[in-house]
């Protein structure tokens, strides 16, 4: 693991614990992502639209069995349904401004369904261009969001409400391998919803992307 990424990571779990260095951890927290993004970003110069593609730990166990676009496409997926249907309680990125479309996608959802040789050919129907506009909208606006709860908000948990509407939009799939993560989602606080789709979630998908950079190059 990058031992700066998870340094940051660790120091940004205990600052946003306690009310008087919350604050600190937030803004620990957006470098820790600034840092990942820059990882994230430097992939669409180094690679051929093919590498996006490939996958080749196809029979691995583990986070670097995907492909590249598969992984960014999935942590921020995952991010805009957390971020907004969840914390924000507002309309995704993805269907406010038609990403399906604009990315091409053939689905809507975190892409958890998704096994081996379906990844693979689901990497190769995206628009990288914008998938990648559409990451950095995501980001974006997630950071707005956070940036704006209070300390005494992170307690807060999701309601039956929204577990329900976000079950509605059919955003995660049925499939056994997807469905988990709307309890698991919904068992968390705001607080918990910071530590993992936003933040420990970008670590294990970017590292598992660098290593099939590693390979493929």
């Amino acid at each position: 693991m990058n031992k700066e990424w998870s340094e940051l990571n660790k120091v940004m779990q205990t600052q946003i614990k306690k009310k008087d260095t919350y604050e600190t951890g937030i803004d620990t927290l957006l470098d820790l992502r600034n840092q990942l993004m820059k990882t994230l970003a430097s992939f669409k110069d180094e690679l051929s639209r093919e590498e996006f593609n490939a996958i080749p730990f196809i029979n691995a166990d583990g986070y670097h069995s995907k492909t590249i676009a598969y992984s960014i496409w999935h942590i921020f997926r995952i991010e805009d349904i957390v971020a907004h249907t969840l914390i924000c309680e507002d309309e995704q990125i993805f269907f406010a401004k038609n990403y399906q479309d604009r990315v091409n996608s053939p689905i809507i959802t975190t892409g958890n369904e998704l096994v081996k040789q379906q990844i693979a050919d689901f990497s190769k129907q995206l628009n990288i261009n914008e998938l990648y506009s559409y990451i950095f909208e995501v980001k974006e606006s997630t950071e707005k969001i956070i940036k704006e709860l209070s300390y005494a908000e992170l307690k807060r948990k999701v309601s039956e409400e929204r577990k329900e509407y976000l079950k509605s939009l059919n955003v995660v799939s049925n499939d056994e391998n997807a469905i988990w993560l709307i309890d698991y989602w919904c068992g968390k606080d705001i607080r918990g919803l910071i530590q993992m789709p936003l933040s420990r979630h970008w670590i294990m998908h970017i590292e598992a992307s660098l290593r099939i950079r590693d390979k493929i190059h």
